[in-house]
C-alpha cells in the first residue's frame, strides 16, 4: 500500500530507513507497480530519504503528492556529491520518472561533429556524442539551422564530405566532382597536405565557437599577402571568405566589453510544460541562442526547473562557459558548480544578477522564453483543432458513431513477390504514434499476389490481437482500432474485410484508399465515396497512407540491401565485416566492387593479393 505523510510507515520501508547510510548517493522512489516515479540525490541519504516519511515536513504540493504514491525505494551510494549528481542525471534520462523535471526528446538533439581523430577530418551532423576523439558542438534544437551552418562551412572552406579512408600522407585516387567545382581540396588525391588541411579545420572550429574576429584577422593577413605576391585568384577567394564571415558577424550583438564566455538562461512555464532559453555569449557577443522544452507534470518550483535543466543540459553539452547567469538561485549550487568546473577544467561561476546590465540580459532572455512558449502553445492548440476537425469529418462521411480515436493503416511493399514486407502504422487522436508502428515479413512465397499478402498481414495482426485480449492484455495488439485504412482499391479492401469477418470482428470499420485517383472505397459499395479534395478528413487519410507506404518501403529496402550485400561478399573466405566495409567505401557500392578488375582489387590498400583473387573469382561466378 502507498505511503502518505499522515499514515504509519509500512514495515518494509521502516526497516530500510534504519539501514540508510549517512553518505552521498542517489535514491529511487517506486510506486505499487514497482515503477520508478522519482530520482533524487542527497549529501546524506539517511537525512534526505527519512525526511519524506516525517509528518508535517512537506511544504511543497509536489512532494506531498509524491509521498502519497511511494510504496518502496532503493538507493545507490556514491563516493561524492558530484558522482551522485552525475548518476542522478543518467537515471532520470534512462527512466523518465513522472515526478522529475526532464528535457523533452533530449536524445534527438543534433550536434556538429568534427572528426579530429582522422588524418583529414570531416564536418558532419550527428545525434549523439561519443568518446571517439572528435570535437563536438551543440546540442542544438533546430536541425534545419544546423544543416544551414554545415552547408555554410562547406561553401566557406573546401573540406571533404566523402567517407573515404585516407591515410596520413593523403591518397592517390582520382578526385571527385567536388574538387573540380572547388568544394573540396581533394586530400584523397594528394592535392593538399595534412598540415595545411588541419589549419583549415582549425578555422572551421573557430567559426563554430563563434570566434570570428580572430579568424577575420588571419584571413585579412592572408589576403594581403596573396595580393602582394600577385596571387590574385587566391586573394579573391579569401576576400569572398571574409565577406561571408562579415555577413554573419553583422547579425551578432555586442552585450559586454568584457572578453568573456557566458551562457544566459531564462525560463517560462505554463501548466506542465516549461521553456528554457539559452543565449550564448562568446567574447562579449551574442553568437546564438537555443530553446529547450521540459516536461514538468508534477508542477515543480521554478528553481527545480532551472536546476534540472542545468544538470541535464550541461551533462551533454559540448562546451561549458566560464559564467552562467540565472534568473534565480538553484538548490545545491555548490555541488553543481564543482561538477561544471571539473568538466571544464577551470572554475565555473553560477551567478544570479540583481541589478545592472547582466540583470537586464537575463530579463531579455526570459522574455524570449515567454514568446517561444506562447508560440508553441498556440501552434499546439491550432494543430489539436485541425486534427479534431479531421476526425469529426471522417465520422460524418463514414457514418461512424464517434470520431475514430485510433486508426491503423496497412501497406505491402515488394518487387515481384521478393522480400515482401507489410507495415502497420497507427494514428491516435489524429497524430502519429510511432511507438505503436509494426512491420511484418510476409510468409506466403508462392506468388506475388498482393491480395494474398494483404490477407496474411491483416490476419496476423488481428488474430494476435484476439489472442492477447483473451489473455487479459490491454496494450499492444490487444487494442483494436475504430478505423482501418488499406492502401489499395476494392481488391485489397475486400481481402481485408474477408479476414475480419472470418475472425468474427465486426466493430472495426474498413476503407481503402486508391493512390491513382485518391478514391476512397468502403465495404459494400461499388462506387468510391465523394470526399472534397480540400477535406481535412481526406488529408488525414492521405497522411496515414503515405506514412504506411514509407514505413513499408524503408523496411523492404533494408532487407533487399542486406540480401544483396550478403550474396556478393559474405560467403567469400577472408572477407569479414570490416574488410567488406572497406571495399564498399573504396569502390562506392557493392556494384562497384562487382565491376572492379582484378588489378583494381589488388590496388586496395591493405587487401592481400590472395584475398583480392578470391573476391574477383567469387564475384565473377555470381
Amino acid at each position: 500500500m502507498a505511503v502518505t505523510a499522515s499514515d504509519q510507515v509500512p514495515a518494509n520501508i521502516q526497516e530500510k530507513l534504519k539501514l540508510l547510510p549517512a553518505k552521498p548517493g542517489v535514491y529511487l522512489m517506486k510506486n505499487e507497480s514497482d515503477e520508478i516515479i522519482y530520482v533524487g540525490k542527497a549529501v546524506s541519504l539517511r537525512n534526505r530519504v527519512r525526511s519524506y516519511f516525517q509528518s508535517g515536513r512537506h511544504s511543497s504540493p509536489k512532494v506531498a503528492a509524491l509521498v502519497d504514491h511511494i510504496a518502496d525505494f532503493e538507493y545507490i551510494v556514491t563516493d561524492s556529491e558530484v558522482e551522485a549528481l552525475i548518476l542522478e542525471c543518467n537515471l532520470i534520462k534512462e527512466h523518465s520518472p513522472w515526478y522529475n523535471v526532464r528535457l523533452k526528446d533530449d536524445k534527438s538533439y543534433p550536434y556538429v561533429k568534427v572528426t579530429l581523430q582522422e588524418p583529414f577530418p570531416r564536418v558532419m551532423i550527428v545525434r549523439r556524442m561519443q568518446k571517439d576523439g572528435s570535437r563536438y558542438f551543440g546540442p542544438y534544437t533546430d536541425v534545419q539551422a544546423v544543416r544551414q551552418t554545415v552547408r555554410f562551412l562547406q561553401r566557406l572552406f573546401p573540406i571533404r564530405t566523402c567517407k573515404r579512408e585516407i591515410g596520413p600522407e593523403g591518397g592517390s585516387e582520382r578526385p571527385c566532382l567536388n574538387y573540380h567545382i572547388k568544394r573540396c581540396s581533394a586530400p584523397c588525391a594528394g592535392k593538399i597536405g595534412r598540415e595545411e588541411y588541419r589549419k583549415m579545420i582549425d578555422e572551421v572550429m573557430l567559426v563554430l565557437e563563434g570566434r570570428h574576429e580572430k579568424l577575420l584577422q588571419e584571413l585579412t593577413r592572408r589576403m594581403e599577402a596573396a595580393a602582394a605576391e600577385l596571387r590574385f585568384e587566391e586573394a579573391a577567394r579569401v576576400r569572398d571568405q571574409i565577406q561571408s564571415l562579415k555577413t554573419v558577424i553583422e547579425k551578432q550583438k555586442i552585450v559586454s566589453l568584457e572578453n568573456i564566455d557566458q551562457d544566459i538562461i531564462g525560463y517560462a512555464r505554463a501548466d506542465d510544460l516549461a521553456c528554457v532559453q539559452v543565449f550564448f555569449v562568446r567574447g562579449g557577443k551574442i553568437i546564438g541562442s537555443e530553446h529547450f522544452f521540459l516536461d514538468d507534470p508534477a508542477g515543480g518550483e521554478g528553481h527545480e526547473i532551472l536546476s534540472a535543466f542545468v544538470q541535464q543540459y550541461y551533462a551533454t553539452a559540448s562546451f561549458v562557459p566560464k559564467e552562467i547567469l540565472l534568473p534565480e538561485a538553484v538548490p545545491e549550487a555548490e555541488v553543481i558548480t564543482k561538477w561544471l568546473s571539473e568538466m571544464k577544467g577551470s572554475r565555473v561561476y553560477l551567478r544570479v544578477p540583481k541589478r545592472g546590465e547582466k540583470k537586464r540580459l537575463v530579463e531579455m532572455v526570459e522574455k524570449n522564453a515567454e514568446l517561444v512558449l506562447k508560440e508553441k502553445l498556440t501552434r499546439q492548440e491550432r494543430e489539436h483543432l485541425r486534427r479534431r476537425q479531421a476526425l469529426e469529418e471522417l465520422q460524418a462521411v463514414l457514418g461512424l458513431p464517434e470520431p475514430p480515436r485510433r486508426i491503423e493503416a496497412f501497406d505491402i511493399s515488394n518487387i515481384q513477390g521478393t522480400e515482401a514486407v507489410g507495415s502497420m502504422v497507427v494514428f491516435e487522436d489524429g497524430a502519429p504514434a510511432p511507438q505503436e508502428y509494426r512491420r511484418f515479413k510476409i510468409r506466403c512465397k508462392s506468388t506475388p499476389d498482393d491480395y494474398a499478402m494483404m490477407r496474411e498481414l491483416i490476419y496476423r495482426r488481428f488474430a494476435r490481437g484476439l489472442k492477447e485480449r483473451e489473455a487479459g492484455e490491454e496494450a499492444g495488439f490487444a487494442r483494436l482500432p475504430q478505423l482501418v485504412l488499406i492502401d489499395g482499391g476494392k481488391g485489397q479492401l475486400n481481402a481485408a474485410v474477408q479476414v475480419l469477418r472470418e475472425l468474427g470482428i465486426d466493430s472495426v470499420f474498413l476503407l481503402g484508399l486508391a493512390e491513382r485517383f485518391e478514391e476512397v472505397y468502403i465495404e459494400g459499395q461499388k462506387e468510391p465515396l465523394s470526399i472534397p479534395r480540400d477535406s481535412r478528413g481526406l488529408h488525414l487519410l492521405q497522411h496515414l497512407r503515405d506514412e504506411a507506404h514509407r514505413f513499408a518501403l524503408t523496411y523492404h529496402r533494408q532487407l533487399r540491401s542486406r540480401r544483396d550485400t550478403h550474396s556478393l561478399l559474405d560467403d567469400i573466405p577472408g572477407v569479414g565485416p570490416k574488410r567488406k566495409k572497406q571495399l564498399i567505401r573504396h569502390f562506392g557500392s557493392v556494384q562497384g566492387v562487382r565491376e572492379a578488375t582484378l588489378e583494381q582489387l589488388k590496388a586496395v590498400p591493405g587487401l592481400p593479393a590472395s584475398v583480392a583473387e578470391r573476391i574477383y573469382q567469387g564475384l565473377q561466378m555470381e
